[in-house]
Order: structure tokens, then sequence, then C-alpha cells
């Protein structure tokens, strides 16, 4: 008679301890404060376009105008660009093309840099914007204070910024500092359409652009070799999502006198950055 009650007993107790097993694994998963791990949700874009497929052919025509003037074989191998030689297309891609004209030549070149965090606690689109923040302040645009950048964005870039500000700010379209480049551009001559000229109404200076990404920026530096004409080069650089995107638009004129128009490059470069914003959303 005493066995069936020790079998009773035995089965109570591990109906038991299965209730408080279980009970006790819920509760832990829902205990406050407990150790939970979340991975960052990954960039939304997983693929990048071919760079030197991403350009119309007609806005590269009117980017590179010699282009128009060449034979129809060597036209249209100008168009087709050199692609960027990389090692993992998967994450960076460019292309670049150049053009001779009589007057003066042309060059253009376009990267996409999709950013992949490997912290799973980093989202990409974190790390995208910490990388692009590094390429906004290494531009040091002047009087820059855009929001999202980074704290020290804010300090002076050429006062007291060591010789190597200063160098660099040397021949930079719009330093306003005008003594800092002898060359033709600091001029008050109207015609010439550079940053800083007096009266000139709109403001050409390196900035931060609007409307551009999820946040953009402009670069203009005016370069000159020995008794070589000056070199004008305008980069646009933009952020969507964990895509960075720099567009590098640049004239040499032919004759040594002459100063490259920084309205006109200005404006075609952002009007192409535009454009490859689209092509990467579509």
């Amino acid at each position: 008679m005493a066995y069936v009650p020790g079998v009773a007993l035995l089965a109570a107790l591990a109906v038991g301890c299965s209730a408080g097993s279980d009970g006790s694994a819920t509760d832990a998963d829902s205990k406050p404060g407990g150790p939970t791990v979340t991975t960052a949700p990954p960039g939304k874009y997983r693929t990048l376009p071919a760079p030197c497929r991403a350009v119309p052919g007609p806005t590269l025509k009117d980017l590179l105008p010699g282009v128009a003037e060449l034979p129809r074989q060597q036209q249209e191998k100008a168009l087709r660009g050199s692609p960027t030689i990389t090692y993992d297309t998967d994450r960076k891609v460019g292309c670049s093309w150049k053009a001779d004209a009589p007057d003066s030549t042309r060059n253009l070149s376009i990267d996409f840099e999709r950013v992949v965090s490997y912290d799973p606690l980093v989202s990409d689109d974190d790390r995208a914007r910490s990388l692009y923040v590094k390429k906004e302040n290494a531009a040091e645009l002047p009087g820059s204070s855009a929001p999202g950048t980074a704290p020290e964005k804010g300090a002076p870039t050429s006062a007291g910024g060591g010789e190597k500000g200063q160098e660099k700010e040397t021949g930079k379209a719009g330093d306003g500092t005008g003594s800092a480049d002898p060359s033709p551009s600091a001029s008050a001559d109207p015609s010439s359409g550079t940053p800083g000229t007096p009266g000139g109404g709109e403001d050409l200076r390196p900035r931060v652009v609007d409307g551009l990404g999820d946040a953009a920026f402009l670069d203009d530096l005016l370069t000159r070799a020995g008794s070589t004409a000056q070199h004008r080069t305008v980069s646009v650089v933009f952020r969507t999502s964990n895509v960075i995107v720099t567009v590098r638009y640049g004239e040499q004129p032919a004759l040594v006198t002459k100063v490259p128009d920084s309205k006109e490059l200005q404006d075609k470069a952002q009007a192409l950055a535009r454009k490859l914003a689209e092509v990467i959303s579509e």
C-alpha cells in the first residue's frame, strides 16, 4: 500500500519540477535588465549601379564638349569611360572620362562606395554617416556649421590651423581672403565667375549643399603648377543611406591667362550628382 503513494509522489514532484523549469525560463527571458543583444539593421542598398553607364550620353556630351568634335569611333570610345580599378566591386566602383577641346580639357570622374559595418551594434547607415563626416571635415569648408557634422567641424580651419591648413586654403575657391591666392581667381574681374568676386551675388564658395541625398557638400579647388594653365576641380560628395557618391568635374583651359568658371563647373557637377542620386534610388 505504501508503494502506490510513492509513485504518486514522484509523479507530482516531476510535474512540479517541469512547471518550475518552464516558469523560471520564462522569468529569465522577461526579467527586466537582462542581457539583450540587438543587431543593427542593414543598409538600404545592397548593390551599386554600373558607374560607366550611370551617366546618360547626352549629359556626358554636355560635360565633355570636346567629345562632339571627335570622329564617331573615337567619340564612342570616349563616352564609354574608363572603369576605376577596385578589388571589391560590391563595395566600391567608379568611372572616369576625359575630353580635349581646342580651348580646354575637361575631365569627369564618379565614385560609388557602399558602406558595410561589420560591427553588429553599428548600422551600415551610421558607419556611412561617420565616413561622410570625415570627408566633409577634410574638405575644410569655410564657416560650415551643418547639422549632423562632427563637433570639431565648427573649429576654425584657416586661422590658427597650422601650415597644412593654410596651404590647403591657398588656391581654394572662395576662402574669402583674396590674398591667399595670387592667381586671377581672386581678382575682382566679374567675368571670371569665381567665388569671392565683389558684387557677384551668388555664393560660390565651398559649402554644404541642401536637398541632395541625406547630406552633401561641394568643394572647389583651383590649382596651378609653375607656368601651366590653371586647373579647377569641383567635387560634390553626398550620402544616401549607406552609399557615398563622389563627383569630380574639372577643367584646364588651353590659355595660361584664362581661369575656369566656377559657376559653370559647380552647376553641372551638382546637376550630375542629383541625377546619380536618382539612379541609386531606382
